[in-house]
């Protein structure tokens, strides 16, 4: 049996149903899926994400990520991302293996083992090729799922060797680079706390830059290149990513999810609300939007998305954007 047929059939016998799934291992979570799910909005924090079968994408701006069981993805910081489960189905679902890099474990061993610093600010997402040494590390932490005797033994050990095949691995300078907190990626990463904490609120990008202890044009370089975004953009992609949330799960229309995060007026909320990744979150990757409107409705109001490819996302009713259609198809979420 191969290496990644053992760790695809671990991870299997330990998530049976969809979902993602907290395991007995600390810092660890299981997920399956049995068919490709819709790209939805989510905050990717410190994790790395092996693949042990399917395909996932990651969208982070304009840049795309497809990671497999070939390589794994690293975030460095919390990102707001889009994720997309792009391979999988009944008989072989996507299998992946999450592991928290909150870890003080990590930063004590990155103490032991340092990197040479002074190269450019690692990005905050980034895929690896996968090696059989970090493979192999993987499989031995995931394996302790199946002798629960032994996991308050080895299973430290087991997370540790997985952290310094990181540490040591094409991924070390990111993963170095997130236990260093007076670092530049360091000091990004406070402030994308703060934004996340205080998103709803107005600031200035001059009072942003002092708590990360920059200039104001160093503070921006930095953010953008872990980012992938200017510090206003990320705030308003986790204004967007809150007030979908709010209009899916929660029935709000348009006008009050906006002023629930932060807009002082539905005219505000719609400038923005097109450039967030819209057509990501509806399935429609790489296109131009090129307008975006809302249309009184007797029942209230349906929101319209064009895109350069002559494709449409039509909401017919903006206080349920649960299902929606994509041209003439009907999606349900």
């Amino acid at each position: 049996m191969s290496q990644i047929d053992l760790f695809r059939n671990v991870i299997a016998r330990h998530a049976l149903v969809d979902g993602t799934f907290e395991c007995a291992l600390p810092g660890v979570k299981l997920i399956r899926y049995s068919a490709p799910t819709m790209p939805m909005p989510v905050i990717y924090e410190p994790t790395v994400c092996f693949v042990a079968q399917g395909r996932k994408r990651a969208s982070l701006g304009t840049s795309v990520f497809y990671y497999d069981p070939a390589s794994y993805l690293v975030a460095s910081v919390g990102l707001p991302v889009v994720g997309t489960v792009v391979e999988a189905t009944s008989e072989h679902p996507y299998l992946c293996l999450q592991l928290d890099l909150n870890s003080p474990e990590l930063t004590e061993l990155a103490l032991k083992h340092p990197r040479q610093g002074g190269g450019a600010v690692p990005a905050g997402l980034s895929l690896n090729e996968m090696t059989s040494g970090l493979l192999d590390a993987v499989i031995r932490l995931v394996t302790l799922l199946d002798t629960p005797d032994d996991l308050e033994a080895l299973g430290p050990l087991a997370v540790r060797e997985v952290f310094y095949r990181l540490l040591s691995g094409p991924s070390g300078d990111v993963i170095y680079a997130i236990t260093q907190s007076d670092s530049r990626h360091g000091q990004i990463a406070r402030t994308i706390l703060w934004i996340r904490a205080h998103f709803k609120e107005v600031f200035r990008i001059d009072d942003i830059a002092k708590i990360a202890g920059m200039s104001r044009s160093t503070f921006h370089d930095h953010f953008k290149a872990i980012t992938a975004m200017s510090p206003l953009e990320f705030r308003n992609q986790l204004r967007m990513q809150e007030a979908r949330r709010l209009m899916v799960s929660d029935g709000l229309d348009a006008a009050s999810a906006g002023y629930q995060v932060g807009y002082d007026s539905p005219s505000q909320f719609s400038r923005d609300y097109p450039h967030a990744n819209v057509g990501e979150m509806f399935g429609i990757l790489g296109q131009r939007l090129l307008s975006f409107e809302m249309q009184p409705t007797p029942r209230g109001s349906k929101v319209i998305f064009s895109f350069a490819n002559n494709q449409s996302v039509l909401i017919e009713d903006a206080d349920d954007c649960s299902s929606f259609r994509v041209g003439d198809s009907e999606v349900v979420r």
